[in-house]
């Protein structure tokens, strides 16, 4: 949740409609789901709510808090929310009102084969900043080490129905990119008000969504892969079947980077800087170490003095970026997975501060498991850097 404390207003992200990938039984626009919704602090009253996604059948929940941010819109100061997708699309908001800052445009999109299933004819798309992660994954962008492991993927991806994004669940199997862990995801954004900069995390994997009726399904059809599970959907006639698009060598279908952290001008729209985040040190043979990216679940805090800090990723590494540039100044390995969002603090005004993480690791992503909370002093020197008070 998100609190505006001028207005007391409660600022809440909701998820999708249950169940997440058959939506017959759900007939309409789910109302109030996958929305930001602001909610009078004292008495419960709705003042408004934005719908990201209309009758969700991607499991695409608005998975963060929104944030506040005042911008600067044609030389007047507008109180605004900013609300991060796993589609990749940002939606900037009148934060009194609810409606848009920038035009959206009401796309027509792929429909449903399914029987008994209804599809939503739209979706919204915002323009300004527009789409942050790739709309579509075509079989000549596979990645692969080889030829071979390279042209299994795209005999993976020729297979599969593949109509862009809000490409529906189906009978056969159907391509959903971005994959249900983004775009971004947990941790949500951190807004940078000196430099008007936005910084936020981007995750790059496509996944397998197919509808296997009830009466049909056995054993067999269980993926065994990493990340990949079976949904019992129960009421429904169907079970879902969820897979990460993989190569033979366990690695992931798309291209590289699988994980980013960018940072966008509120402003222009534009993307200032994208760089990969994280290494394959910890999970490639020998610990070679490439500078792919890798997924993350996690936020980004920044700092006044121009800092941006980020763990998140699987290689169980605490980062700090130059807000200005992405260029990476410190690095620090952890015990465990921190897929969460640091925080800073001072014991009093004008002293030292630290800055804190929580190291917990996390399954599905198949980091160190742990129970840490680490603080670091921040240097007295700039040329000093920050070191751990665990």
């Amino acid at each position: 949740l998100s609190v505006d404390t001028e207005r007391e207003w409660i600022l809440i992200p909701t998820g999708t409609a249950s169940p997440d990938f058959f939506g017959g039984l759900r007939n309409g626009a789910d109302h109030y789901a996958n929305s930001v919704i602001a909610l009078d602090g004292r008495s419960g009253e709705v003042k408004w709510s934005f719908q990201t996604v209309h009758h969700d059948l991607w499991d695409y929940d608005v998975p963060s808090q929104p944030s506040l941010v005042d911008l600067q819109i044609e030389n007047e100061k507008v109180p605004a929310v900013v609300q991060p997708t796993k589609m990749g699309h940002l939606f900037l908001l009148n934060r009194k009102t609810g409606e848009s800052l920038y035009p959206i445009e009401e796309r027509a999109v792929p429909q449903s084969d399914v029987p008994g299933e209804y599809t939503s004819p739209t979706q919204p798309f915002p323009t300004h900043p527009p789409p942050l992660h790739p709309g579509r994954l075509e079989p000549e962008d596979a990645f692969g080490f080889t030829f071979w492991d390279k042209g299994k993927c795209q005999e993976l991806i020729t297979s599969l129905r593949n109509e862009g994004i809000f490409t529906p669940p189906s009978l056969g199997g159907s391509i959903v990119y971005p994959g249900t862990s983004g775009g971004s995801n947990w941790g949500s954004a951190a807004w940078d008000p000196q430099r008007g900069l936005l910084v936020l995390q981007q995750n790059h994997i496509a996944q397998k969504h197919q509808l296997v009726p009830r009466e049909s399904f056995d054993e067999s059809l269980r993926p065994r892969s990493q990340g990949s599970a079976v949904l019992d959907m129960d009421g429904t006639p169907y079970l879902a079947i969820q897979e990460v698009l993989l190569s033979p060598f366990g690695v992931p279908c798309t291209p590289p980077p699988w994980g980013t952290l960018m940072a966008i001008d509120l402003a222009s729209g534009e993307k200032r800087w994208e760089i990969p985040l994280g290494d394959t040190r910890k999970m490639a043979p020998l610990g070679i170490s490439l500078d792919w990216g890798l997924p993350a679940m996690g936020g980004p805090i920044t700092t006044a003095g121009g800092l941006t800090f980020i763990a998140a990723s699987m290689d169980d590494t605490f980062r700090a970026f130059d807000t200005d540039t992405g260029a990476l100044l410190w690095s620090t390995p952890l015990p465990a997975g921190a897929q969460a969002t640091p925080m800073t603090y001072q014991l009093e005004d004008g002293g030292r501060q630290y800055l804190v993480i929580a190291a917990g690791g996390h399954g599905t992503l198949g980091t160190t498991p742990g129970d840490h909370v680490i603080a670091f002093a921040l240097p007295e020197s700039s040329l000093d850097p920050p070191h751990s008070t665990r």
